[in-house]
This record gives structure tokens, C-alpha cells and sequence, in this order.
């Protein structure tokens, strides 16, 4: 595999257990060891903030700051087809975060999310498979975000009318009164990115759930009887009438409850719900699988290899399982 994207070195600033370090990276291959709490998984977190401007644990940028701090800075040097570039990420003391590319402030972070690809595989991720829908729908919607910029906008566009009209549909309950008129518009405002939305999800998932089950079948030897459905009410309906029928019970409940925001990734073997009947190392097999899946499109797509980050990944998988993952990864 030729290496078209790397991150050649990274330096980071008051950011979590680091005060001030600086790391060189030589290889393709790079492997970090020590003893539990040395920065292992806080110096992936680094990497993973230049590639997607945020943490990939943590909730708040200023929960990434060192002790004692309110704020934090990472630089970074990546090398994209021989083509060299610097990112640099700032929490101010205030609060305010900046991020610069090539010395150019962006205006909007989304501008920046695609440019550097990754992937990030930790162990709590199993929540992926066993957790609830929103999780799912987070991953496709990261993936996705970074193959198709207007994605993220219409996104972005969606969650802020959905907030809104679930503010409008309490203040009808508490006021007693419905003001049919406004809801309307608010509907039609919503129509136009969930629309796009369920039709980049349903183009991305045609692509991606073969790709699952194949990496599945090479981890864990073979299928397994596994299957994966998008489930979505507007394969039957268009979001607009869609809405007009579930108004009255969005009038009772006081939020949306139909929409692109309820999709799910339907897992399954044979006919059962995965993660009711899966082993641990069928969890975790499957987890890889939608990992490396997610690694192989975003390599398809951008014509590089994205960068993989691996968190402590081995426990609960047995030698086959472990053997396999190791010979994918290392190719």
C-alpha cells in the first residue's frame, strides 16, 4: 500500500497529560508502548483532533486541556501526496477555538473535515454495535462527512430546524394553543437536508454493508449469518408526508418523531438482534469489520489511505481473530 497520507510529527501543548512534547513519526507503521495512564491513547486523541477539529472522546474542548489550564494547542505536519501541510489547533484561555491550515484561520471548522481522513478504533467503540441507534447514525454520518462537504452542511442545517421545531412543538403544549401555519414552514425548512441526507445515507450504505460483511467474513472466518439493514421511514414515504403523519403524535410527545434523525443500521444474525445473541469476540470482530470497512471507502473514495489509529485493540479476541486483523492492518 503506498503511504500518500502520513503525519510526520505533532506537537502538543497543555493538552491533557502533556505540558509540552513533541513527537516525530519516521515510519508507516508506528507503535506506541507503556504503562497505563503515559498518554497513549491522549496522543491518538491529538492526531484524531487535526484530522476532525474535535476530540474523539471528549465532549468539550476545554475537558482536553492539562490540569490547572483553559486551554490547549496542537500542531501537526502532515504529508498528503507529497504535498506538505501544517495544522495547528488552539483553545484560547477564553474559550474560543481557532484552527489553522497552512497559516490560514478557517472560518468555518467543517471547511477542514475530509482533508485528512482517519479512522479511530478504541475499545469502548463496542457501543457502536451494542448501543443505542444514535451511535450508529454518528459513525455513517462522520464517514460520510468527510467524503461529501455538503453533507455536513445539510446536517448541521437539519439538527438546527429539528431544534427548533421541537422548541415550537412545547411551546405549543404549554401555551395550549397549535399554530398549524408556523409548524408548516418549519416542516418544509426540514424537508430539503433530510431529504438529502436519507439519500447520501441510502447511496453510502449500498456501498458499505457489502464491504462490512466482507471484512467480517476475513476476521472472523467466515459470515456467520450476518446481516445489515438501513432502516429509514422515508423508504416508504417522502419526509414531507412523512411529517403531516406523525403531526398529532408529535403534538403529544413535543418533539419530532419521525425523521432522518430516528434512522438505524439494523444488525443481525439470522434473524436475531446481534447484539441480544453475539459473543464478545463477535462484538469486537464485527466492530473491526465496520472499522475497516469504513477505512477501505474513505480509500476509495479520496484515491489514498486514510490514517488508522488503533487503541489498545486486542482484548477479547482470540488468536485466529487477532491473527487476521493484524495481517489486514499490516499490508
Amino acid at each position: 500500500m503506498l503511504n500518500l497520507l502520513r503525519l510526520d510529527a505533532i506537537t502538543l501543548t497543555h493538552f491533557k497529560n502533556y505540558a509540552s512534547r513533541k513527537f516525530v513519526f519516521a515510519e508507516r507503521i508506528v507503535g506506541f508502548c507503556g504503562p497505563n495512564g503515559a498518554g497513549k491513547t491522549n496522543l491518538l486523541d491529538a492526531v484524531y483532533y487535526l484530522c476532525l477539529t474535535k476530540s474523539y472522546f471528549a465532549r468539550t474542548d476545554s475537558a482536553s486541556a492539562s490540569f490547572g489550564y483553559q486551554g490547549f494547542r496542537i500542531e501537526g505536519q502532515f504529508n498528503r501526496q507529497h504535498e506538505k501541510f501544517n495544522t495547528v489547533c488552539i483553545l484560547r484561555e477564553n474559550g474560543k477555538k481557532e484552527f489553522l491550515l497552512n497559516r490560514e484561520t478557517y472560518t468555518r471548522f467543517s471547511q477542514h473535515i475530509g482533508k485528512f481522513p482517519v479512522v479511530f478504533v478504541a475499545p469502548d467503540d463496542v457501543q457502536l454495535v451494542t448501543g443505542l441507534s444514535e451511535e450508529r447514525r454518528k459513525f455513517i454520518d462522520t464517514i460520510i462527512s468527510q467524503l461529501d462537504p455538503q453533507y455536513l452542511h445539510h446536517l448541521i442545517q437539519y439538527n438546527r430546524i429539528l431544534v427548533q421545531r421541537n422548541s415550537l412543538l412545547k411551546q405549543f403544549a404549554d401555551a395550549g394553543t397549535t399554530n398549524v401555519s408556523l409548524l408548516e414552514i418549519l416542516d418544509l425548512q426540514l424537508v430539503q437536508p433530510g431529504e438529502y441526507i436519507f439519500a447520501e445515507r441510502k447511496s453510502f450504505l449500498q456501498t458499505y454493508i457489502p464491504e462490512v460483511k466482507l471484512k467480517y467474513e476475513m476476521i472472523a472466518g467466515k459470515e456467520e449469518g450476518l446481516e445489515l439493514a438501513y432502516q429509514s421511514g422515508l423508504h416508504e414515504h417522502s419526509f414531507e408526508s412523512l411529517l403531516l403523519l406523525s403531526r398529532q403524535r408529535d403534538l403529544a410527545s413535543q418533539r419530532t418523531t419521525a425523521g432522518v434523525h430516528k434512522d438505524e443500521l439494523d444488525i443481525r444474525l439470522g434473524d436475531q438482534p446481534l447484539k441480544n445473541i453475539a459473543s464478545q469476540g463477535q462484538r469486537k470482530s464485527l466492530l473491526f469489520a465496520m472499522k475497516l470497512a469504513e477505512f477501505s471507502v474513505l480509500q476509495r473514495f479520496k484515491a489514498f489511505p486514510p490514517i488508522l489509529l488503533l487503541d489498545d485493540v486486542f482484548e477479547k479476541l482470540d488468536e485466529k481473530r487477532m491473527h487476521n486483523l493484524l495481517h489486514w492492518t499490516c499490508v
